[in-house]
């Protein structure tokens, strides 16, 4: 039989494994619960100002990147930002050497309004100085800028997580007082002792507050156990979200697909046998496929298109996915109401709706927009932000528990 000695060296010991990821995951989430407006601080030159014109159409901003960049070509358009366009570029192949061109960078921004180059970077690359730091943020926390050994580390990390909030809150109940056998002549007396016994919520209520006159190791003890109480339910949601991005396509999947109606790229779109090079289908066609095919779907649902936010070829899965914000929509920037259309064909494959759908996506859509501080307003945004401090700190007291005991106990084997 597990006895609660047990779950307690599991909690000390896999979270002290965790704390240095948390640590690193708290502190940058933090900082991207503002990433919109810490990016317009430290990149303004990354910005046009919005000046209430027409945008440029989505074509003409493909054949601007690409005329600005003849050995490259766009696989992905950003159009949710006001301010600016991001195209994400990949070289093209060299016809005199067979190998693809050196581009130096793979992310260029244009200005919306007008096409001008406004900036272009290796994404995330944070030797390029500034213009990079916030994307190295982002790829800090959600791969340690480590790429897919990064992204599985912290995977692992979110599952252990999830279920260590678990124990956690288990912990934090009151231990089973034991029983004690009463004599017959003991009867009344005992009867009166019991009416006297604290119940269990008198007995939990310790552990939901600080007591702020205590030592400085209670006041440590009160921060870790109190703080991951009240906050027990947001962790375990930034816990399993964070399992949602990091082991999508495994754990996740098969997780929700359990007990949910749940559809994604991934299950419903077979791969290639080798990505699509060149398909029948260019971006000016693809375009107006997507514009067409996105109509007939909202006519289909009953929802209304709002705004485009990206539009991206799939090569591995030969496929163009058209990305809007509707009135299903839950977040409150940006959207994720997408269709796949066959990119040599131009043959609706899939339809994907934040709400309203399947089930399985719908509380999916709830856990990434909570996760992303993209619901609620500034409130929630504030709220995400000190919340990545308070894993900080969490992190923190409990490895300065374990090191007290680690402490004690070495003093107990000397004397």
């Amino acid at each position: 039989m597990m006895t609660r000695h047990f779950w307690v060296l599991l909690h000390r010991y896999t979270g002290l494994a965790m704390a240095g990821f948390l640590i690193i995951v708290g502190l940058t989430g933090s900082l991207l619960a503002f990433n919109s407006e810490l990016e317009h601080a430290i990149t303004p030159q990354l910005y046009a100002v919005d000046n209430g014109g027409a945008r440029l159409a989505a074509a003409a901003l493909i054949a601007r990147a690409e005329a600005l960049v003849p050995t490259a070509e766009v696989n992905y358009l950003s159009l949710g930002d006001a301010e600016s366009v991001l195209a994400s570029m990949s070289p093209r192949i060299d016809a005199a050497t067979g190998k693809a061109y050196e581009l130096g960078f793979d992310q260029l921004i244009l200005n919306p309004y007008t096409g001008q180059e406004l900036g272009r970077r290796t994404w995330g690359a944070i030797s390029e100085g500034m213009i990079n730091l916030m994307p190295f943020v982002y790829k800090l926390h959600f791969n340690l800028a480590l790429g897919e050994v990064g992204m599985w580390a912290l995977g692992i990390t979110a599952l252990v997580w999830t279920l260590d909030c678990f124990v956690g809150f288990y912990l934090t109940l009151p231990a089973r007082r034991k029983k004690q056998k009463v004599g017959v002549a003991l009867r009344t007396e005992s009867l009166m002792v019991r009416n006297a016994t604290p119940t269990f919520w008198q007995r939990w209520q310790p552990a939901w507050l600080i007591k702020w006159r205590g030592s400085k190791y209670r006041i440590n003890f009160d921060l870790h156990r109190a703080g991951g109480l009240w906050l027990w339910i947001m962790l375990l949601i930034f816990a399993w979200s964070s399992v949602s991005m990091n082991l999508w396509d495994t754990v996740y999947t098969k997780t929700t697909q359990l007990v949910f109606d749940f559809h994604a790229p991934w299950t419903d779109l077979p791969k290639l046998d080798k990505p699509l090079e060149q398909p029948a289908i260019g971006w000016p066609q693809a375009l107006n496929i997507a514009e067409a095919l996105m109509a007939k779907t909202a006519a289909e649902q009953g929802f209304s298109v709002e705004q485009p936010i990206a539009i991206w070829l799939n090569r591995e899965q030969g496929v163009y996915v058209y990305n809007v914000r509707s009135s299903r929509d839950i977040q409150d920037k940006q959207g994720n109401t997408r269709i796949f259309f066959d990119a040599n064909t131009g043959a609706q494959r899939l339809q994907l709706l934040p709400s309203g759908q399947y089930n399985g996506n719908t509380i999916t859509s709830w856990l990434i927009a909570l996760h992303m501080a993209n619901v609620f307003g500034m409130p929630y945004r504030i709220f995400v932000c000190v919340l990545g401090l308070a894993i900080i700190m969490l992190s923190v007291t409990g490895v300065i528990i374990w090191l007290r005991k680690r402490r004690a106990a070495r003093l107990s084997t000397r004397i």
